[in-house]
């Protein structure tokens, strides 16, 4: 492991996303249980045990800090996003990925002040990746064979050029992202699932990321925060910086909005928003 330091709080959610990782790691090499939710998105046992593992261990940091966790949302458990400071954890992003045998599914930790992803971490177990940040600074770490850090590094955006890298999901791509895409100068598209999108933004190896599709935001509150940190940003179609929590929330109420992260600052983005003359419902 290098010797560039990392916050405290940090990397204490980094241990607990670390252990929830291997967890995951552990129940699909032993068989995976596969049922469906209300809304028809599966859910597997290793989504259930890694969140009972985040929620026991985050209350044991600070028991008075809410948290709210998909599979508890998805059983009418959200009322803690009316805090001004909750946790947003998502235990498995990217199920479809993880259920088809693929390495790009993550675990998700963010830390919510304000309305702001203050801190998030989001671990990749397969791809023994993981990446953080705590609003002004990012990382970058690789994992060892025992899903423990073996190598930190800072992250940054790159500059945008002309001629932007684009990427998109690879589970739920649709007509306006092809769309709005098709109005911006796009010289390469990556496609990769879950907040890893958030995070090769992060990292510089693209430059934007639209999202016109349904998600939540335990989906999203994690890479956003590390993208933040490491220099980017997100808007939401209008221009406005996509935020978190709600005042009476419930399921409806913590989907998130449009919106576009990028790489460059806030008011690149709102040029591009602009020149795009694309109106996309939100």
């Amino acid at each position: 492991m290098s010797d560039i330091p990392a916050p405290s709080l940090l990397r204490e959610i980094e241990s607990i996303a670390l252990a929830a990782g291997r967890l995951i790691l552990e129940v699909r090499q032993s068989g995976t249980s596969v049922q469906r939710k209300g809304d028809g998105s599966p859910v597997t046992d290793a989504d259930q045990f890694a969140e009972e593992l985040i929620t026991r261990e985050l209350q044991r940091i600070d028991s008075s800090i809410s948290i709210v966790g998909e599979e508890a949302a998805s059983a009418g458990d959200f009322g803690g996003a009316s805090e001004r400071t909750f946790f947003l954890v998502d235990p498995l992003d990217g199920t479809k990925e993880f259920i088809r045998g693929r390495a790009d599914f993550t675990v998700n930790i963010c830390l919510v002040e304000n309305g702001r992803p203050q801190l998030g971490v989001v671990v990749a177990p397969a791809r023994r990746e993981l990446f953080s940040g705590n609003g002004s600074i990012s990382y970058k770490c690789q994992l060892s064979d025992d899903q423990t850090i073996r190598e930190r590094s800072r992250i940054t955006t790159a500059t945008p050029s002309n001629l932007l890298s684009a990427v998109a999901s690879a589970s739920h791509e649709n007509a306006e992202t092809k769309d709005f895409l098709d109005r911006l100068p796009i010289g390469k598209k990556l496609s990769v699932g879950s907040s890893l999108k958030f995070c090769l933004v992060a990292t510089g190896e693209a430059d934007i990321y639209p999202r016109f599709g349904t998600t939540m935001q335990w989906d999203t509150a994690a890479g956003d925060a590390v993208l933040r940190g490491a220099g980017g940003c997100t808007l939401t179609c209008d221009g406005r910086e996509l935020g978190y929590g709600a005042k009476d929330p419930d399921t409806k109420a913590l989907q998130n909005p449009h919106f576009v992260s990028f790489g460059g600052s806030a008011e690149a983005l709102r040029e591009l928003l602009r020149v795009s003359t694309l109106e996309v419902s939100s």
